[in-house]
């Protein structure tokens, strides 16, 4: 699926987002190894702390129902003048489940697609350097 399509797939996402406290709607849509989609939007909560991120929805929702690859991630924010960037929280659980590869389309209202991968938006990434190192007694 190229991003474009992708992105296509966030902004519908962000339209079903659940957003009444800052009117930030978020969507993202997870390209899966078996070319399946998942999408997610935000869902704040006024305990804002107990908000999630639709990075996080599409991830827990794929992983809920088996998925473990993922080849792409397009993330929404129609409420935003420029391209938002998935947030730390996100960048952290996107790099339990993918690797530096993984290519991540952000937009914002305009709908002009940032690309990077997940090694250049997240790159000092401690999880992946634990797992690459030898282990040993």
């Amino acid at each position: 699926m190229e991003s474009t399509a992708l992105m296509t797939e966030a902004r519908k996402a962000a339209d079903r987002a659940y957003a009444p406290y800052s009117r930030f709607r978020v969507g993202a849509a997870l390209l899966c190894g078996d070319g399946s989609l998942i999408t997610a939007g935000n869902v704040e909560n006024r305990s804002f702390g107990m908000t999630i991120c639709a990075e996080r929805s599409a991830i827990v929702k794929a992983l809920s129902e088996g998925k473990r690859s993922f080849t792409a991630l397009a993330v929404s924010c129609p409420d935003a003048d420029y391209p938002v960037s998935p947030c730390g929280a996100c960048r952290q659980v996107i790099s339990e489940f993918a690797g530096r590869e993984l290519p991540i389309y952000f937009a914002g209202r305009d709908g002009a697609i940032r690309t990077v991968t997940l090694g250049e938006l997240f790159p000092f990434d401690a999880l992946h350097e634990l797992r690459e190192r030898p282990t040993g007694g």
